[in-house]
């Protein structure tokens, strides 16, 4: 097994293994984050494993993150995506990705090393235990369509509507 950094060639490979680890993002959801980390070289790596053939087996995305959920440092390594084929897990591929990425992370200055999974992926969550990472947090992540206000608002802000000032002082009482 070889980990090394992600070369243009492996970048197909790549989104197609992308796409097992993420599979209901759609390919221009993919294309789009894969240029956002492959434009911005100094904040991402992207590390491949790949077998004796020259296969890829698996990769990991880190980042540098000003902060993450349970660290006290400042940068930290963040795991984006760490995703190995299944019929080459546990063979020490995903830990030697993760080991590849904390290193890249150290030398970028970092003392700690982060990363997420969602609650339902227990393989994932059981991994990370595994390779010494401690769960620090469990979310539920919220949002909010406001579409429709903000188009209203928009609208309301080309016809401003007239108030009267309020007045400073207590009301006075008419007797």
């Amino acid at each position: 097994m070889a980990i090394s950094r992600l070369k243009r060639s492996q970048i197909p490979t790549w989104l197609r293994l992308r796409s097992s680890l993420w599979p209901t993002r759609s390919l221009s959801q993919h294309q789009h984050d894969m240029a956002d980390i492959l434009g911005d070289e100094e904040f991402n790596a992207v590390f491949v494993s790949a077998d004796r053939k020259g296969a890829l087996t698996g990769f990991v995305e880190v980042a540098l993150r000003l902060r993450a959920e349970g660290c006290r440092s400042s940068p930290v390594g963040y795991i984006e995506g760490w995703f190995v084929v299944p019929e080459a897990r546990r063979k020490g591929i995903g830990r030697a990705l993760l080991d590849r990425a904390e290193g890249w992370a150290i030398s970028q200055g970092c003392r700690e090393m982060a990363s997420g999974a969602e609650m339902d992926n227990e393989v994932g969550r059981a991994a990370h235990r595994g390779s010494g990472y401690q769960e620090v947090a469990r979310q539920a992540h919220f949002r909010k369509d406001m579409s429709d206000r903000a188009a209203q608002a928009k609208t309301t802000a080309t016809t401003p509507a007239r108030r009267r000032p309020r007045s400073s002082g207590a009301r006075r009482r008419r007797t």
